[in-house]
């Protein structure tokens, strides 16, 4: 079974109606003369009967020559079901074409196949496969648990071309072609098999696909999306796996990450994220936050939102409940999580590009002349105005330089302690807060720093919230 790859093969491309075709049936045909075309059409009949019944001489089904014809040529019972346009609603095509097949046999006894016909013209025998294909994909998704499953099948550009030459001539007006008739096939079949099976055309938890050409399957399970929201207890985690600088992740790690390919021992998401692996028998997981906060910064209240990706699960029916408690057990002190749920690749997205205001408490050292009430006066000046920020020079290795407006939404709970000022603030989303205190030597204006006229060093700071819903 192949992971997860979203970013990969679109397999919907092979799945029947509702997708576009990979390829063009007719992309390798060259232009013909008007009287070539009739030698041609002539010829294509040639093998697929009486070589005196010529294919302009033959009517289309469901006239009982065409249909005679049809058997004639070795057609199975699926296809003949299929392209004789004889409606019997509610049963199978194979028993359809069986009644039309004795029907016929009875208007002439002496009707038999061609001794040249050595398969179905039409599906070259892939409907009398059924069992071996139906098998096939039980072996492959065996152990993974799905309820919904999307079927692809892909055939070959010659088979497609020729079955639909035959449909165009032979087959009664309106039948249906045969990749949508086999994809329906196997998944009645199949469904006879494992009955909690819904075969969907959007957002399934397993992508099938099905060759002709060698009866082989491959299945894609699809990734298991769960939200939550974290709250950061401790400094010095990270928000996401930081590989090793001296190994670069490499397995094995080396001397300097202690074997483990990482450059701190724990980060967010492997909290977060191993237990849900362990728990879905996942191949690997991915981790997307509502932004992030620097890695000596808390973050607190209500916490950041998040979706885990769990790539490739065996397993998909897990106690949320029970998984976060067995999270926040292993890591206590650390992190805790809450509100975990269902999720989905779009919720991802929304999380990605969700701009919302967050609210700080961060302490700093000052050493200035002022009184505590004039710091406070000034430092509350900066509320409602709008900061010009350039990069900081901390982040313009990994980001562009340019220069980006933020306002101050509000500034609250001042509190001054000798050289230690302490405040609450709120701000636009994308707001440089350690660079409002210190300036980051004039690149944020204004600032703390600027309106104290003092130099500023940030002592810690904390996420105090974040305003998402």
């Amino acid at each position: 079974m192949n992971p997860d790859s979203d970013e990969g093969d679109d397999w919907t491309k092979y799945a029947d109606t509702g997708y576009t075709s990979t390829y063009d049936p007719w992309a390798d045909m060259v232009p013909i003369t008007e009287n070539e075309e009739e030698d041609e059409f002539d010829d294509d009949f040639d093998d697929l009967g009486d070589s005196n019944l010529r294919g302009r001489d033959i009517p289309r089904c469901p006239a009982p020559a065409g249909i005679e014809h049809t058997i004639q040529i070795g057609t199975c019972n699926h296809c003949l079901g299929r392209v004789a346009g004889v409606r019997i609603a509610g049963d199978p095509l194979d028993v359809v074409g069986e009644r039309i097949r004795a029907q016929a046999l009875e208007r002439d006894p002496d009707l038999k196949v061609n001794a040249d016909a050595d398969c179905c013209p039409f599906c070259e025998d892939l409907f009398l496969d059924l069992d071996l294909i139906v098998n096939r994909i039980s072996a492959e998704v065996e152990g993974v648990e799905f309820t919904k499953a999307q079927l692809g099948i892909h055939f070959s550009k010659d088979h497609v071309a020729a079955e639909e030459v035959l449909r165009s001539t032979i087959a009664a007006t309106g039948s249906r072609p045969l990749k949508a008739t086999l994809s329906e096939a196997v998944q009645s079949a199949f469904s006879e098999k494992s009955p909690g099976v819904t075969w969907v055309k959007e957002k399934p938890e397993l992508m099938l696909l099905f060759d002709t050409l060698t009866l082989g399957v491959n299945a894609d399970i699809r990734a298991l999306f769960l939200y939550g929201r974290y709250r950061k207890l401790a400094r010095g985690i990270p928000q996401t796996r930081w590989p090793c600088r001296a190994c670069r992740g490499r397995d094995g790690g080396c001397e300097s990450c202690n074997g483990t390919g990482q450059q701190y021992p724990h980060s967010i998401q492997s909290l977060v994220c191993e237990p849900m692996v362990d728990a879905t028998n996942a191949a690997s997981d991915a981790f997307h936050g509502m932004g992030r906060e620097d890695i000596d910064v808390h973050c607190l209240g209500d916490g950041r939102p998040f979706v885990a990706e769990l790539k490739s699960p065996l397993l998909r029916t897990i106690d949320l409940d029970k998984l976060t408690k067995k999270i926040n057990k292993a890591a206590k002190g650390q992190i805790e999580i809450h509100g975990l749920r269902a999720s989905n690749r779009a919720e991802v997205a929304r999380i990605k590009e969700t701009k919302a205001e967050k609210s700080y408490t961060i302490r700093f050292n000052c050493e200035n002349t002022l009184s505590d009430e004039d710091i406070t006066t000034r430092i509350q000046s900066l509320s409602g105005q709008v900061l010009e920020q350039q990069t900081p020079q901390r982040v313009a290795h990994r980001r562009a330089d340019k220069i980006r407006k933020r306002k101050v939404v509000s500034i609250e709970n001042i509190l001054v302690e000798d050289n230690e000022v302490q405040f609450d603030v709120r701000c636009e989303s994308g707001t440089y807060v350690k660079e409002l205190v210190h300036s980051d030597e004039g690149r944020t204006n204004p600032s703390v720093s600027g309106v104290l006229e003092a130099d500023c060093e940030v002592i810690w700071l904390d996420v105090k919230d974040i305003h998402a819903d």
